[in-house]
């Protein structure tokens, strides 16, 4: 879960043109407009090539995405499925 926290976290600080020294695995990325809908699709094709999974249309809530700890579960809970 770390590991996959910590990919999150990098991804996320690489690719935002928010400051991120404040960035905790419960802050909102959407919300705090850390991440926008580009950066969403972009996070998506991050989450696929990085974890071998594929988000289905009903994958796609805000539950799912909301905050670093949000997607490191949505990704543990695909791996998990598919396994």
């Amino acid at each position: 879960v770390e590991e996959i926290k910590q990919d999150l976290f990098d991804y996320v600080k690489e690719n935002t043109f928010k400051e991120t020294a404040s960035l905790t695995s419960d802050t909102k990325i959407f919300v705090e407009g850390i991440l926008d809908s580009m950066g969403f699709v972009l996070l998506l094709d991050f989450i696929e090539n990085k974890f071998s999974i594929t988000p289905a249309d009903s994958d796609l809530v805000e539950e799912n995405f909301e905050s670093i700890d949000a997607i490191a579960g949505f990704v543990i809970r695909k791996q998990t499925a598919a396994a």
